[in-house]
Formats: C-alpha cells, sequence, structure tokens
C-alpha cells in the first residue's frame, strides 16, 4: 500500500490526538528513517528522544530476538533473569539503590508521587502533604502526572485533579522557598525543562533546592525522562551539578523503543516508603523489557555513548551558533549535549513540516523552538548534513 493509503485507514480508525505529520516511516537503518516510497529523512527527533541507539543496532536487535525465543512475559509474582540484570546496570549508572520498573515515563512519574507522599505519610504518620512542582514543566498525561505538569493548557479540561500541589517558577529558588511549608513532602521538576522550552535547571538554583529539600527532610523528585540517558553528555543530567536527588524518574531512551520507564530512590527512601500491596504492574519489569533495558546499558559502556556526546557537543553548538548568526529568525540556542532547542521567530510547525519536505526530521518544543534531540550515535557528518538542510528551510518565506 502506499502511504496515503496507510494515513487514510489511521485517520478512518485511530482516535484524533495528534496533529500527524504526512509521514508514513517504513524502516529505518542507522541515523535515518525511510518512508513507504523509500525516502530517506535524517532524523534528528529519535522518536522524541527515544532512539539514542539510533535504528538497527546489531546487539540490541539479537538481544530482543533471543529473549522472544526463551520467554516474554512472566509476571512480578517471580523472577527473572534480564530484569535482575537490568537493574544491576541502572543502578550502578544512576548512582541510585533502589529501582521499580514501569511501561512508561508517565507511570514512573505516578510511582515517584506515591512514593514521596508514603515517604511522607510514614514520617508523619497522617496524609494530606503537598508538592512542589514548577510552572512550564511537563511531567505526563495521566491524572497525577498532569497535576504536577505547569501548564494550564493541558490540566484545565480534566480538573479536579490530584490536590495539594503548588507551582513555582523554575531556576526562582525565592519563588520555591515561598511554598514551602510544614506539609510539603517533595519538589519535583526536570534537570532540563523539554515541552517547556529546552531550559537546562542553573545549578545554583538546583544545589540550593537540594539543601533546602536536606534541611526540612522533603524529597526532591527530578524527572529524567527525556533529558537522561546519556543525552546531556552524563548518563543523567543530575550528576552534571553535584547533587544527587532522592527519585529520580527515566523512561524514553532507558529500552531504546521498547515501552519501558522506571523510578529509582535512595535506600533511605525505599526503607520508609513502598511496601508489598502499595504499588504494582503487570507488565513492568517483564522479561522482554529487562533484555531491553540491559542490552542498552551494555551499549552505551560499549559506544562510550556519555563521552562522545561530550565530545560532539562542541561540534553542534558552533553549528547551531553559526546558523543563529546567519539567520535572523533563530534569536537564541540553548539546551545542554545533545538536547537543543531554537529559539525561532517563524512559525516552528511549519519549520519542521518543511523540514521534512527537505528530508529531516525535527520537532518543536513550546510554540517557537525547533527541539533537537538526535541518535546519540550521530556524528559530525550528520550534524553538517542537518544544517544543510535546516539552513534551506530556514532561507525560505515562511508564514
Amino acid at each position: 500500500m502506499s502511504s496515503q493509503e496507510y494515513m487514510n485507514i489511521a485517520e478512518a480508525n485511530l482516535l484524533h490526538t495528534y496533529n500527524r505529520f504526512p509521514l508514513v516511516i517504513d524502516h529505518g537503518e542507522g541515523v535515518y528513517l525511510y518512508d513507504c516510497e523509500g525516502k530517506k529523512y535524517l532524523d534528528f527527533a529519535a522518536g522524541i528522544a527515544v532512539n539514542s541507539l539510533g535504528y538497527s543496532d546489531e546487539y540490541y536487535k539479537n538481544a530482543l530476538k533471543n529473549q522472544v525465543d526463551a520467554v516474554l512475559h512472566t509476571s512480578n509474582l517471580y523472577y527473572n533473569p534480564p530484569i535482575a540484570k537490568a537493574a544491576e546496570k541502572l543502578l550502578k549508572a544512576a548512582q541510585m539503590d533502589r529501582v521499580f520498573f514501569t511501561n512508561s515515563g508517565t507511570e514512573a512519574i505516578e510511582g515517584a508521587l506515591k512514593a514521596a507522599k508514603k515517604y511522607a505519610y510514614t514520617k508523619t504518620g497522617h496524609a494530606g502533604h503537598e508538592i512542589i512542582a514548577m510552572e512550564h514543566s511537563f511531567h505526563g498525561r495521566s491524572i497525577g502526572a498532569l497535576s504536577v505538569t505547569g501548564n494550564a493548557h493541558y490540566r484545565e479540561a480534566f480538573e479536579p485533579l490530584m490536590g495539594g500541589v503548588k507551582f513555582a517558577t523554575f531556576n526562582d529558588f525565592e519563588s520555591v522557598k515561598a511554598q514551602v511549608n510544614e506539609n510539603t513532602c517533595a519538589i519535583i521538576m526536570e534537570t532540563v525543562q523539554g515541552e517547556g522550552g529546552i531550559y537546562p535547571a542553573d545549578p545554583d538554583f538546583l544545589k540550593a533546592i537540594r539543601k533546602l529539600c536536606d534541611e526540612k527532610d522533603i524529597l526532591l523528585i527530578l524527572d529524567e525522562i527525556q533529558c537522561g540517558m546519556g543525552r546531556t553528555g552524563s548518563m543523567f543530567a543530575w550528576q552534571d551539578y553535584g547533587i544527587r536527588p532522592d527519585i529520580m524518574t527515566s523512561a524514553k531512551a532507558l529500552g531504546c523503543g521498547v515501552p519501558v520507564g522506571a523510578f529509582l530512590m535512595t535506600e533511605k527512601v525505599a526503607q520508609a516508603s513502598l511496601v508489598p500491596g502499595d504499588h504494582g504492574t503487570t507488565y513492568g519489569g517483564n522479561p522482554f523489557v529487562g533484555a531491553a533495558v540491559s542490552a542498552v546499558m551494555d551499549r552505551y559502556e560499549q559506544l562510550d555513548l556519555c563521552n562522545h556526546v561530550k565530545e560532539l557537543s562542541a561540534y553542534l553548538d558552533s553549528r547551531l551558533n553559526g546558523l543563529m548568526e546567519q539567520y535572523d529568525c533563530i534569536t537564541e540556542v540553548r539546551g545542554k549535549g545533545f538536547m537543543k532547542g531554537l529559539v525561532c521567530t517563524k512559525p516552528v510547525g511549519k519549520v519542521a513540516a518543511k523540514a521534512l519536505e527537505q528530508g529531516l526530521i525535527v520537532i518543536t518544543a513550546g510554540a517557537d523552538v525547533i527541539r533537537l534531540v538526535p541518535p546519540l550515535v550521530i556524528q559530525k557528518e550528520h550534524i553538517d548534513e542537518m544544517i544543510e538542510k535546516l539552513s534551506a528551510v530556514l532561507s525560505m518565506e515562511i508564514a
């Protein structure tokens, strides 16, 4: 069938919750995707920061094929080898103590919120605790995750949401401090805000938040779902800041395409929060996703991906800054590592659509940001190709 025929079938049957681009992806190879007619696209979106290994990595594929031949699912009533190995590798890389595997990033946020509330309940003997979240944040679309997402547009149709949530200004410590009271049990934020426009946390801000949490026994929850897994040049973005969260969430590149998330915590939190009966999931941490996570962790080490991102980030920055100098419509470049945002005065949705016509996949963040979150395996020649294609688009009259 043609791409148009597939699009017609999808539009007739799928719930219309996405305004999709007119692209039907057939397969991928390396850092390129191909549509049903064989057209080639350089991918600088990576499935929204998911496909860090690019496409068709042999080691990763073979790990999944071997697990399919063994067993896909057993339930959490029993142990399985892949998830045991995955947990050990992930905790070592994350410098955390305990992990619970989920099916998605949103579910990881839900688990993190529950763990924080249970920790406070265990400590105080009563419920009714509050959480401080950040304006312009994004943590997911379930009721709990929406409750801590700092964008009224996402929340308003689904209210009332979870109570006891206050919003502070990201990178403004006094704004956060002013919201703290005796009922505050947790502060949640993205280490680098993604959907809100690619804003990294200021080092002084994050260190001050950590100090405040230590002083008042408040749990610091860091959402690393998009900015983690090597995207900023460290395995997790917070590792650049000289602090450690009490709870962190991960997903997206954790499975590199297999749906899996996780929330991780310190032993202190684990010993005083969730116990048998408090939390669970049928599919979370099954053998198949365990094999995926384990293989991903292996490939990160084998390819030395974090150092690769660090080494190539300066080159990406220089090419993007050159783009800003060349085109007045680009007013700012921000972000860390391979998580970059270009502030653009042209309609960014139309820029992304025109980029597709040039064989380049980019996405947006907020109302005026072109978001670049490519596979971590890109090389200099791919950055050059991206700049060439994006330059062609920025040269166009787009209204």
